[in-house]
């Protein structure tokens, strides 16, 4: 059995996460920003008597990560695998969005997982054993309007995952990288269509897609966290695995189009945007507007 340090684990997919290597034997060590406002885990912990060791780590901080490991190894020991689940959000258009947004998305889904990694490759290095899971997303390897902010992290954690198979192979660590579709958490029902006086209609359009696949084809945060152990405890060396209905299905839409088909297509008038939407997926996600209209 082995033990496990995976971060955001207040809720989604870093909770389920957590409860499911718990419940597969394996020792967890969960941290998040704020424990004491997110008591769920450690109460489902303590109900069903898991292997959980609940501790504060904010990613964002240097003093905080490289305090906590250190903290976590002089208790526990080596850690065995590290699953670099935190993560935030941000959707907007590149004009409109402040670069301090950009920053802020960047400094937790991309330097967070760094700094974990630099924390714990000594110690791996030296063992010549452990894993390490990047929880990335279909959007690491797909970009378009309006999850720029986002997306641009998860391409940063993908190209620096793939870098670091390269340097941790010979030490035999195994890197993986975990790619989500659309998945029901509180992260993508954020994403909701909203009125605005924006020019940019992409982000109506997003939203109304993660809406229609959110209501028609919901994906728990539980099937991600099984893929997560099955990566862990099959010894794969294979990097990228797409998980959900709908991951592999989105990544294929994007290969069928060019480049510059791609950008033509999110930039098309809505009418021509809705109608390829529900023939290449089945899902209407026009406004009601558009349906009222069309009846």
């Amino acid at each position: 059995m082995a033990i496990v340090l995976i971060t955001g684990t207040s809720k989604g997919i870093g909770f389920e996460t957590a409860l499911a290597f718990a419940r597969a034997g394996h020792t967890v060590l969960a941290t998040m920003r704020n424990p004491s406002g997110s008591p769920r885990l450690a109460e489902v912990a303590a109900r069903e008597n898991l292997p959980i060791t609940i501790s504060q780590m904010d990613v964002d901080s240097d003093q905080s990560v490289a305090g906590g490991f250190k903290a976590i190894h002089q208790q526990h020991g080596p850690i065995d695998v590290l699953v670099n689940n935190a993560g935030v959000e941000m959707a907007g258009s590149i004009e409109e969005l402040p670069l301090a947004k950009f920053r802020a998305v960047m400094e937790t889904n991309y330097f967070g997982a760094l700094r974990c990694i630099q924390a714990v490759v000594p110690h791996m290095r030296q063992r010549r054993s452990g894993c390490i899971i990047n929880i990335s997303s279909v959007a690491g390897r797909i970009s378009n309007p309006s999850l720029t902010p986002y997306m641009a992290t998860k391409w940063a954690l993908e190209a620096l995952s793939e870098a670091l198979a390269g340097e941790m192979k010979m030490f035999n660590v195994r890197v993986a990288v975990v790619e989500p579709g659309i998945t029901d958490t509180e992260m993508a029902r954020r994403l909701e269509v909203r009125s605005g006086a924006s020019p940019y209609p992409q982000y109506e359009r997003l939203a109304a897609i993660f809406e229609a696949s959110l209501r028609q084809h919901p994906v728990p945060p539980s099937v991600v966290a099984d893929k997560i152990l099955e990566v862990v405890e099959s010894g794969t060396w294979q990097l990228r695995h797409p998980v959900g209905a709908g991951a592999e299905g989105f990544l294929q839409w994007r290969r069928s189009f060019s480049d510059e088909e791609w950008a033509t297509l999110w930039s098309a008038d809505d009418e021509t945007w809705y109608a390829r939407i529900e023939h290449d997926f089945g899902l209407d996600t026009r406004p009601k507007e558009m349906r009222r209209a069309a009846s």
